[in-house]
Formats: C-alpha cells, structure tokens, sequence
C-alpha cells in the first residue's frame, strides 16, 4: 500500500485513535524523521503515546528534528492563531527550531522519515498536532511511502532549517512521481512555487467536465474564486463544497472594508448562490476555546485531488504550505464522498454529533 488517506470528522474518531495511528507511521523509523508542525498541543495519554515513540526513536539512533511555527501577535484571529505548547515540546527531546510566522506562517503538518532508503515516507495534510484537531475538527491525513516524493519533502524540510524563514522556502520543483499504475502524485511548496500552484489548480477546475468538489475553511483565492465562477456555466459539471461560515464571515467583513475586494465579495456570493454547499458554524476562536473548525483542505476536479495543509486563500500563498496533486479515480471517488458527507451534514446540522472510535482510511490495497 503505497498511499493511504484518512478522513476525520467532529467527533468521528477520539483522539486516542489518531494517536495510535500517528504512532503506528512512526514507529517502524530508522534512520531520520523531520517534523514540520504549525500545531503542537497534546494531552494526557495520547500525548504521552507519542512522546514514548519520539524519545523511542531517538534511543534506538534516530536522528529527530522538529521545525514549529513562532507565532506573531495578531490584531484579528484569522486564520486562528497556532499554539505550540513548550513544556510538551521540550518533553520530546530533539532538535528543534522556530520559523517566525512574521509576516506569513510557516502552515506545514508533515513527517518525513528514512529519506534515502525504499522505506522512506510522508505523513502530511491538514492535520495539526491537538487533541481539537484529531476529535474536533473536519481534516484530512494522507500517508504515503515513495523515496522519491520523501526526498523532496526533505528538502523542503532543510531549506526551513537551515533559513528559518518562511520567505526563502518552498523552492522545490513539482515534479510528478508515480506511485503506481493509476496512481501518480506531484508535491508543491510554497511560496515559492505558490504561482503554478494556483495556476495549476485553477486550470483542472477550468477543465472539469464531470465534478468539482471543495472543501476549505475560507475560499479566498483570486483565481480559484474566478475558475469556481466560470465553472458555474458548465450545466453538465456536479459542483459542490464545504466551508467554515465563521471564519468566511471574518473574511467577508475584511472584504466590505476594502473597495479593492469588492470583485471577490461579489465572486463569493455568486459562488455561494450556484454550487450546493456545507458551512459548519464553528465556535469562534478565542484563547481556551474548543477548536471546532472545519479545517480540511482539498479540491477535486474530475479523478485529480488536491491535499494539504493549503487553504485556497491569498494568504495561503504565501505561507509556508504543501499540498499533494494526486491522480487516481478511486481516490478521487473517496474524495468526492467525503466532501459529499460534510455538505449534508452541515446543510442539515451545525451541531455537534458523537460518531464511531475510529478515522475512515482509504488506501490502494483497499478494495472499492
């Protein structure tokens, strides 16, 4: 199994389930492992889980480093400010360096593990390190073996550590690796590579003829906005999406503002007037309170998925983000069923509701 995707919703899975998960991608690591985490607050024995596989890794001669985002004040809470709590970081015991979100936020979720050998692998997504964000929120995990695409991530990872800085990252060319048969993938960085990041997303969505599907907190992006508008007149594509509507009231009270921003006011409500939509009301950020939002990130165009820690926002652009361009009609049908499952639960409900104990996994073993 080359590529797995793992799909958390709220309340669909207890954090100690995405701990188990976490620990069991960590713990075959023999060599390296380079963490890259916006995100780092866990509690109790899921914490304790993963701090046992860490300090585990470095006794048996792992070298760990871990790279964190140092956050900068802020005069409004959009995007809801990152959190790394110290005393669990300094449990660890590794290496470890801060990249100051100043202006822009170093956004990665992803490990890179055993670059330079055939077992080298990816765990990456939307996925922070918070008890919220395995329990609470709306998010996607994607875990992959591959050297090839491992060794990119790994540079990624060494222009970070080596700079700490946000701005001189993200050099790395994307380049298709594939995987298998019908299975190929291509890894983009920015902000560096954020242009043909964003151009290349907005060509896919310009060149759909049977599905669009997204799902991101806000949806800010000037050409993802317009290549959503212009897909509106394409009477034979299913369009449909998922966002957080307290974090685009935010947004859309940050564009009645600013005269410059009209076009995307107006593009948003066209937008939100043609395409069936999910909007959680999650509870709004403040320091203390539950994290609740729906904090995937993904995009389908016909068989192409889009994964990351990216939101199809501006200032997405120009953090420090990854995403995964993957090609693969069973992925993308998982996918599109997921996004499918937040549009009719948040069109129907914004509350809270208790699912099951364990995250729905997709992976190329799996049968459809």
């Amino acid at each position: 199994m080359r590529l797995r995707a793992t799909f958390l919703t709220d309340g669909g899975q207890s954090v100690a389930s995405v701990a188990e998960l976490l620990a069991e991608h960590l713990t075959p690591t023999r060599r390296s492992m380079d963490i890259a985490i916006y995100d780092l607050k866990l509690d109790g024995a899921p914490g304790g889980k993963i701090r046992r596989v860490i300090q585990d890794a470095r006794a048996r001669g792992v070298a760990v480093r871990l790279v964190f985002n140092q956050e900068r004040a802020r005069t409004r809470p959009l995007p809801p400010p990152g959190f790394i709590d110290y005393d669990f970081l300094h449990s660890l015991q590794v290496d470890s360096r801060a990249v100051p979100g100043e202006p822009d936020l170093m956004h990665h979720k992803y490990v890179v593990s055993d670059v330079g050998t055939p077992d080298a692998a990816v765990w990456t997504g939307s996925t922070n390190w918070t008890d919220d964000s395995w329990n609470r929120e709306e998010n996607v995990i994607v875990r992959l073996t591959d050297p090839g695409v491992a060794a990119v991530y790994q540079a990624n990872f060494e222009e970070l550590w080596e700079s700490q800085s946000v701005r001189h990252s993200g050099h790395e060319p994307p380049t298709w690796f594939e995987l298998e048969p019908a299975l190929r993938v291509r890894p983009y960085f920015t902000p560096a590579r954020a242009p043909k990041l964003v151009h290349e997303i907005a060509q896919r969505v310009a060149s759909a003829r049977r599905r669009i599907r997204v799902c991101s907190p806000v949806v800010t992006s000037g050409p993802v906005l317009a290549s959503l508008a212009e897909a509106l007149g394409r009477e034979e594509l299913n369009l449909a999406g998922c966002y957080d509507r307290t974090q685009m009231t935010e947004v859309i009270y940050q564009w009645s503002r600013k005269p410059e921003s009209a076009w995307k006011q107006h593009a948003w409500e066209t937008i939100r007037a043609g395409m069936r939509w999910g909007a959680k009301t999650s509870t709004p950020y403040s320091p203390g309170s539950v994290h609740d939002f729906m904090h995937a990130k993904c995009l389908i165009a016909d068989d192409t998925v889009f994964v990351g820690s990216f939101n199809f926002s501006h200032s997405g652009e120009e953090n420090a983000e990854n995403v995964l361009e993957v090609e693969s009609p069973e992925l993308a049908d998982t996918f599109v069923a997921y996004v499918d499952g937040l549009v009719s639960r948040y069109r129907l409900s914004t509350g809270h509701v208790e699912g099951g104990d364990r995250p729905t996994t997709w992976d190329t073993s799996s049968s459809f």
